[in-house]
């Protein structure tokens, strides 16, 4: 074959490099996440994220003006409740006139055309830092899955194109489809998180919600029992599928780059979009390792963020969109 096939023909110039590329990333790709806390004229910068904020609803509405002038049409909402709203089983999640559902009709109000999405889940308004009801020392599933359905509901109430349920409950999405149907919201989306794996790479996450689990006695110190062993790969198969046949229109894998070979698993599985969550520990070390010169921001951000859609992901939730869509010039 040699030397009548060179492949490094295909390699000779960038001309020749970008016309043959497989995987170009767009901001059609993206979904940005954003957090949402009370007040007025806040603009507060996570301490381990850098260069990402907590959000006061009038500083939100400028915040998806922003994005959506930069061509990034799709947002994931979430919410940074008060302690003193917080109790085991959320309650303040179904206040119909809550920071979520106010957050909702803000982003609406200010750009009617961008997607809004809103994270379903107990953890941000658990007194627990749970996504589910403890009772006993244990997280209650099928309680837990009502409360969640109602949340959906009032999430759809506000103006919410997609719902996605982050808790890992068996059976939520088909209790959540059954309420947004009886509700008459049939065109709200269930964008679930199918493989969420129980990683280490969440901290700056839940530094940014205050969403940790407590250290109490008969409460469960981690997330382990319904977040999934990150040694399992065929459990995320299994998963996926189940939320498909309850009604999921879009499946995620999250975290992102050390769960490649699962997105690619149930790209191959699946005929429903795949997302992945490219998550705050993901960013903060890249910000981290930047700010001590030890690697090229944009360059390991490009790579990073290719590979995800490389591995099969039609959608990307970053907390990089906005500085990938700055290097586009």
């Amino acid at each position: 074959m040699y030397p009548l096939i060179r492949t490094r023909r295909l390699r000779a110039s960038e001309s020749i490099q970008r016309l043959v590329r497989e995987t170009v990333v767009t901001p059609d790709d993206f979904l940005v996440p954003l957090f949402v806390t009370e007040g007025k004229g806040i603009k507060e910068e996570i301490p381990s994220m850098p260069n990402y904020f907590r959000l006061s609803l009038d500083q939100l509405e400028k915040e998806v003006k922003d994005l959506w002038s930069m061509g990034l049409c799709s947002v994931l909402l979430f919410v940074k409740v008060d302690d003193k709203l917080k109790d085991n089983k959320g309650t303040e999640a179904l206040n119909p006139n809550g920071l979520m559902q106010r957050a909702i009709k803000t982003v609406k109000n200010a750009c009617p055309q961008m997607l809004v999405m809103t994270d379903v889940a107990l953890d941000p308004f658990s007194s627990y830092g749970h996504d589910g009801i403890v009772a006993e020392g244990q997280i209650l599933n099928d309680e837990t899955a009502e409360v969640l359905a109602e949340m959906s509901v009032s999430h759809a109430q506000a103006g919410a194109d997609f719902v996605a349920p982050s808790d890992m409950m068996d059976g939520r999405v088909l209790t959540i489809r059954e309420a947004l149907e009886d509700e008459g919201f049939i065109n709200t989306g269930i964008m679930a998180y199918s493989a969420k794996y129980a990683s280490a790479f969440y901290g700056p996450f839940r530094d940014a919600l205050d969403s940790a689990p407590v250290d109490m006695a008969n409460v469960p110190k981690d997330k382990k029992t319904y977040q999934m062993d990150y040694s399992n790969r065929y459990e995320a198969i299994r998963e996926t599928q189940l939320d498909i046949d309850e009604g999921a229109d879009i499946v995620m894998v999250k975290p992102g780059l050390c769960y490649l070979d699962i997105v690619r698993e149930i790209r191959n599985e699946v005929d429903v979009p795949v997302a992945v969550y490219q998550v705050s520990g993901e960013y903060a070390m890249v910000k981290a390792a930047a700010e001590k010169g030890w690697l090229d921001h944009d360059a390991v951000m490009l790579e990073q963020l290719t590979a995800i859609k490389r591995a099969g992901a039609n959608i990307i939730a970053s907390y990089f969109a906005k500085d990938f869509v700055r290097t586009l010039g």
